[in-house]
């Protein structure tokens, strides 16, 4: 269980098929505080720890995760949002946030407004997630709120903080993001759909 409230930004350092899975290697100043085993969300994607040398620890994804998450897509040397599971008793500043991707979306368009920027995604609706109006939704693992809610597509608005410790910074119209949509709103459409 994750918040979204990203901890810090890590940079694949190595990147192995083994069969259909893939070894990613990050270079991290968390590292040293990791665990073999440990779980960490990975541009909101839950990966488990493996394994550990100095500054850099490997995770592996299964062929499930590359085909629903933009993990196929990474590059050594691009940043990756890390956050670790949350501690019990500890504030939740951002959401409820499983890690568990949904689907992936296109950056449509960015927009600065005088110190901050709003991003727009669009999203396949045939899987039928939705956004609603100040509802939260997860971008590559970031906690945030939803402005403009539509059928497909959303903005976000994202302040300069966010903007300079995530990976947002290096976002361009037409890059793919992993969505986690809000884990309640998931539950509450399920019901309304088993009560119609």
């Amino acid at each position: 269980m994750f918040t979204g409230i990203i901890e810090t930004l890590g940079t694949i350092k190595g990147l192995e098929k083994e069969g259909e899975n893939l070894q990613i290697s990050i270079q991290s100043n968390i590292t040293h505080e990791l665990k073999i085993d440990q779980s960490v969300a990975h541009n909101g994607v839950c990966l488990t720890v493996v394994a550990i040398e100095n500054d850099t620890y490997t995770v592996t994804a299964i062929k499930e995760t590359l085909e629903k998450t933009n993990l196929g897509e990474w590059k050594v040397g691009e940043k990756v949002n890390l956050e670790r599971a949350m501690k019990l008793g500890d504030r939740l500043d951002g959401h409820i946030v499983q890690g568990h991707v949904d689907q992936t979306a296109i950056c449509k368009n960015i927009e600065e407004a005088d110190g901050s920027w709003y991003f727009t995604f669009e999203y396949d609706k045939s899987l039928n997630n939705i956004t609603i109006e100040k509802g939260s939704i997860t971008v590559n693992g970031t906690s945030l709120t939803v402005v403009n809610s539509k059928i497909n597509e959303f903005s976000v608005a994202i302040i300069p903080y966010t903007y300079e410790h995530t990976n947002f910074n290096s976002f361009k119209i037409g890059t793919k993001v992993n969505l986690e949509f809000d884990v309640i709103g998931k539950y509450v459409k399920r019901l309304h759909e088993l009560q119609a």
